[in-house]
């Protein structure tokens, strides 16, 4: 699996924080040089956190391929609209995304994270069969983190498809055109390692990966100032939630038939808490486990540009739209949200 980060040989100084902080042991002193290896990556970016020596550093796209091409199409994790002054709202990222040059998909963006939160629902209510507590897949390290340390758990993992490729998935088949590039805005380096091997699935709908903090330098170096008028939220904002921890478990519980009973966890430690819970069957009682590796959500992924802190205020202080979802969803759902087989490790 490629990892989403690379070593500068040149700037290591052999202090070994990263190998102590890798939770898979991954990384390794190889004939005198530091190496990842990759079959053991699970793309947290802890050796990132961790390193003092700006040795490790993310394995994006080349932002000028991206920023030249007029034609991309790009799709943003949530974490994107947390990290300016304004509001989170969705529909003013939107507006100076185009004014830049980008084409946003954030209407499909929107769609597919609702899609994703009710097709997990109903996958908790619909196979009697299946191991409980359903274990979210949204963030690819906890997907990786299961499969190696924790295999006897992959039963437990939820088989609903990334939204994010969704979005990329439903404006493709509104449109009827694939031959259009795509580029993901992400917040950590397990978002650049779902782009280039996902797990689940032989390929990726999306073709680039360029980190949030590159693309919020862009957007605060032009200065903005969204006005009164952009300000008033316009668009589907349910989405947004997601980024901060318990976001995606309130999503999930907007389409319940019956009472779920979620919980949210986020940091490596706590999620390989509860992923230790869960091995010793202590969780009994429980439908639903939201497992972020960054602390506090993916707010916290590295690759942001604001203070997870602060994002977690506008996120928290901008509400959850809880408006009626159309019947769409649900004829959508049953044609396009794809299933995964985690069991795939290659």
């Amino acid at each position: 699996m490629p990892h989403g980060i690379e070593i500068s040989g040149e700037s290591c100084r052999g202090c070994v924080n990263c190998i102590k902080a890798c939770p898979t042991e991954a990384m390794r002193v190889i004939r005198g040089r530091l190496k990842i290896i990759a079959e053991r990556c699970i793309a947290c970016g802890e050796c990132f956190r961790i390193c003092r020596h700006r040795a490790i550093s993310l394995k994006e796209s080349e932002w000028a391929s991206i920023a030249d091409d007029r034609s991309m199409l790009l799709v943003t994790d949530p974490a994107l609209c947390t990290q300016f002054s304004w509001p989170p709202d969705p529909g003013i990222l939107e507006d100076i995304l185009r004014d830049i040059g980008f084409d946003p998909v954030f209407d499909d963006t929107a769609l597919a994270f609702d899609l994703a939160a009710m097709a997990q629902a109903r996958s908790i209510e619909g196979d009697d069969t299946r191991e409980l507590p359903m274990i979210s897949t949204y963030c690819p390290s906890v997907v990786r983190l299961v499969q190696i340390r924790f295999p006897e758990l992959i039963p437990n993992l939820s088989p609903v498809e990334s939204p994010l490729e969704t979005s990329i998935d439903l404006w493709r088949t509104r449109h009827n055109r694939y031959d259009v590039p795509s580029a993901l805005v992400a917040p950590c380096p397990a978002r650049i390692a779902m782009v280039n091997k996902p797990v689940g699935r032989e390929a990726s709908s999306i073709d680039h990966v360029v980190s949030t903090a590159r693309v919020a330098k862009e957007i605060l170096s032009r200065n903005y100032a969204p006005s009164r008028e952009q300000a008033i939220p316009k668009a589907n904002s349910r989405w947004v939630n997601w980024s901060a921890s318990g976001g995606e478990a309130v999503h999930v519980r907007l389409f319940e038939n019956r009472p779920l009973k979620t919980l949210a966890v986020s940091g490596m430690r706590s999620v390989i808490g509860i992923l230790q819970d869960i091995e010793l069957r202590r969780l009994k009682g429980v439908d639903f486990i939201e497992a972020r590796v960054c602390d506090m959500g993916c707010i916290g992924g590295i690759a942001n540009a604001e203070s997870s802190f602060l994002s977690r205020l506008k996120v928290e202080n901008y509400g959850f739209d809880r408006d009626n979802l159309s019947q769409e969803l649900h004829d959508l759902s049953k044609r396009l949200v794809h299933t995964m087989t985690p069991e795939e490790t290659e």
